[in-house]
């Protein structure tokens, strides 16, 4: 476990998702007004880097001639690579801890470059041009498939020698807060053969993870698992809203389309692979051995704890549901970047790759609606005497993460969404 905590020139509450060991960037907008732009989260605010850098406190690191932080997105920092982006990690670390004094010693800057996190409104954090959806937890795929097929014929013959995935659609990512209307489609009544158009009815959430790549890839040239590392810039929790009755109508041959394409919620706050490198652990024990291009030196993957809350309307506090672990995976980061390129598919500046539905093998560790009532037949209790056994209009669901250090925690705040009624 990482040990000790970093001091800080701010008071940052032991328990905050943001302290100095952390440092996510994001994107936000002063709600006095102004223009959107980049900063870090430092406790209970956030610095905005753009005013550093007017400061000229980058002045000596690899952002000295740029204005990547005068920016509505995160793309131009994330195109300059990962030299980059240690050196203004550790700029910013430095003028936070005080061994750098320049921010310590200016009041007035302090007062121009902090802002409450109640003062500003967060936006979208990338540019995203694609997203490609995986279904990497094999406890979760094990789940589904026995719910359908039975446990004998749970995974599909090809699921233990490739990262499965689909391709998403980017221009429907929504940051944390935006509300998501229940969506319409065709669903197959029980017992019908015929379909009918209406409001989803088994509308779910999916709990995931996700990263956002960064430097392109040529065309033609796959990115091996050994360098997969060096194009993700840090990571979001993802709620993949899903649509299960017009999912299971449409599904066959190819795979989901509107019942995944309506709305996916992630956190605003990017957390960055330095920050997490300390909680890397060793990757999941995989048999059969995967093919050659899929094994890597370093088998790695990441301990984050993750959990989900469900707030119905008359609830005075949201309820946690499940907790699991992103440890669960059975493919890795590097595995899925290394898959997604292998025939050629060229990487892009914030493109997200999203991890699939993340569940453990306890059932309070399963991370879906799906799999906790059990395809409606184990419904679950709330505090309010309500059960469910999929989300209902009103029902706020919130996911949040984690890693934990020796007195401090390097968190993801809150991806959160509202279902509201359909639009008629």
């Amino acid at each position: 476990m990482p040990a000790g905590r970093m001091p800080c020139i701010m008071d940052v509450p032991e328990d905050s998702h943001f302290p100095v060991e952390n440092l996510p960037y994001g994107v936000f907008r002063p709600v006095a007004g102004g223009d959107a732009r980049v900063g870090v989260a430092i406790g209970e605010h956030v610095l905005d880097l753009a005013a550093l850098a007017e400061a000229d406190l980058f002045d000596d690191t690899h952002l000295r001639g740029t204005n990547a932080f005068a920016r509505a997105s995160l793309n131009e920092f994330m195109n300059l690579g990962r030299p980059a982006w240690t050196a203004t990690r550790n700029r910013i670390q430095a003028l936070l801890t005080g061994d750098d004094p320049r921010l310590a010693n200016d009041r007035e800057l302090r007062a121009r470059a902090l802002h409450s996190m109640h003062e500003v409104e967060l936006q979208l954090p990338v540019e995203i041009g694609d997203y490609t959806d995986f279904y990497s937890s094999k406890h979760h795929a094990f789940n589904v498939g026995t719910m359908f097929r039975g446990p004998e014929h749970a995974l599909m013959p090809n699921y233990l020698h490739l990262p499965v995935a689909y391709h998403g659609r980017a221009s429907s990512v929504i940051p944390s807060g935006v509300d998501v209307h229940r969506p319409r489609g065709q669903i197959l009544p029980p017992g019908s053969d015929t379909p009918v158009f209406a409001s989803c009815r088994l509308l779910d959430f999916e709990l995931e993870m996700g990263f956002f790549v960064a430097g392109e890839s040529e065309l033609g040239r796959p990115v091996s698992v050994d360098r997969a590392a060096d194009h993700i810039f840090g990571f979001v929790i993802v709620n993949d809203w899903s649509a299960r009755d017009i999912q299971k109508w449409e599904y066959q041959p190819l795979g989901p389309f509107n019942a995944k394409n309506f709305a996916t919620s992630i956190s605003p706050w990017v957390v960055t692979l330095d920050a997490l490198e300390p909680f890397r652990i060793d990757g999941p024990a995989q048999a059969p051995e995967p093919l050659p291009y899929l094994r890597a030196r370093d088998h790695w993957t990441l301990d984050i704890r993750l959990d989900v809350r469900l707030q119905a309307e008359g609830m005075d506090a949201p309820q946690t549901i499940a907790e699991t672990n992103f440890r669960h995976l059975y493919w890795t980061p590097s595995q899925q970047l290394a898959h997604h390129t292998i025939t050629g598919c060229n990487l892009r500046t914030g493109d997200l790759i999203a991890s699939g539905t993340i569940s453990g093998p306890e059932r309070r560790e399963r991370g879906s609606m799906l799999e906790l009532a059990w395809r409606g037949t184990e419904p679950i209790e709330l505090g309010n005497g309500e059960t469910r056994t999929f989300l209902n209009d009103g029902d706020t669901v919130i996911m949040t993460g984690y890693c934990a250090g020796d007195g401090y925690r390097v968190g993801f705040g809150d991806a959160r969404g509202k279902v509201l009624p359909a639009v008629e």
